[in-house]
């Protein structure tokens, strides 16, 4: 399995509206897409220095998945609305192995 995480800090002049929708739209992806096995959105709870506004995590299958979903029209618009809101962005990529204990195919 694959699993994708993205965070964002927004900037200051966001309003709380802004964000939300930002999270619902991210939150209508899982339906839009196909290749989401799961996706999980939410606002940060603990407000530390180190936090970061919202947390995306989605699991996919294979990196095919990852792939089909990155060029994907309704994440392409998420994902620029993203980049329109953020002043900060973080993503990182990494295999969990399933059930089995087996490394799931890269492409």
């Amino acid at each position: 399995m694959l699993i994708h995480i993205v965070c964002w800090r927004y900037k200051p002049e966001v309003t709380e509206a802004e964000r939300e929708d930002h999270r619902s739209r991210l939150r209508s992806l899982s339906a839009a897409i196909g290749c989401v096995r799961d996706l999980s959105v939410g606002a940060d709870i603990l407000h530390l220095d180190r936090s970061f506004d919202t947390g995306l995590v989605v699991e996919f299958d294979d990196l095919a998945g990852l792939d089909e979903y990155t060029v994907h029209p309704d994440h392409q618009a998420v994902a620029a609305l993203g980049r329109e809101l953020a002043m900060q962005t973080v993503s990182v990529d990494f295999i969990r192995p399933d059930a089995d204990n087996e490394t799931p195919d890269l492409g």
